[in-house]
């Protein structure tokens, strides 16, 4: 058989000091230097084995502080379901309160944003064409498990109480009922999801290593016209969250 890889080697290691709790929930780890002398491997294989035991949640990343043994808890359930689009409320509160957790969102839009390339070919307009752009951090008990950005064609809302979509009479009641305030009725969202490496960014926003594993969902709302009404990039971290899709039977 194939010898094991050695930062697999490690990640054993490192579980088994944490089993027998030589290690215990909220303590810092040695640094990468002190285990990588310790265990006679190089940095980049301890750095590696810790990036898994953080995508499994054993441990946990803290931007310029360290690396941590996790607390035990159950990971955030992102729910995707067109089912949940059209009700009271928002569907990240209801999941929070399922577990037991205060959910909440911070946000900062800006509004005549040219759209980038990419982003305007997915809204299906002019490389350019002002759109406005809502970042987002989805909160857990005032902790971040989930980043989104959304871009929404400023023609389609300008002038109207939609469009800033957190503020105003309707704020924060998500693109399906905000869109049907101005007479658009949103008919489906398209979603591609695909895993990669959280960038630096997005890995000091959520308190994970840098090229910790996230799953990368975008998104895009249609009008019944077939037009595209908001394109989101959501990005969710393993360690943190994980992603359950509910279908919807027709009979």
């Amino acid at each position: 058989m194939p010898e094991q890889p050695p930062y697999l080697r490690i990640a054993d290691v490192l579980r088994q000091r944490i089993a027998e709790q030589e290690w215990t929930p909220g303590d810092r780890l040695p640094s990468r230097a002190q285990i990588a002398q310790e265990c006679g491997v190089g940095e980049n294989v301890v750095r590696r084995a810790q990036e898994l035991l953080i995508s499994q949640g054993l441990l946990e990343g803290r931007a310029g502080s360290g690396t941590y043994v996790a607390e035990p808890g159950q990971r955030v359930r992102v729910v995707r379901s067109s089912a949940r689009e059209h009700g009271e409320g928002s569907p990240f509160r209801a999941d929070m309160r399922t577990l037991g957790k205060q959910g909440d969102w911070e946000s900062r839009t800006e509004a005549k944003v040219p759209a980038p390339a990419e982003i305007a070919a997915r809204l299906g307009v002019a490389d350019g064409d002002l759109a406005v752009r809502t970042v987002y951090e989805f909160l857990a008990d005032g902790r971040p498990v989930q980043l989104s950005t959304s871009w929404e064609p400023y023609e389609l809302t300008a002038g109207t109480v939609v469009v800033l979509p957190e503020g105003g009479p309707h704020a924060g009641a998500g693109v399906v009922n905000r869109m049907a305030e101005i007479g658009i009725t949103v008919s489906h969202a398209v979603e591609q999801p695909e895993p990669r490496r959280a960038t630096a960014e997005e890995a000091s926003l959520l308190g994970i290593q840098k090229g910790s594993l996230v799953t990368h969902i975008r998104r895009t709302y249609y009008s019944d016209q077939g037009r595209p009404v908001e394109t989101a990039d959501i990005v969710v971290p393993a360690s943190l969250c994980e992603i359950v899709y509910e279908i919807p039977i027709s009979r």
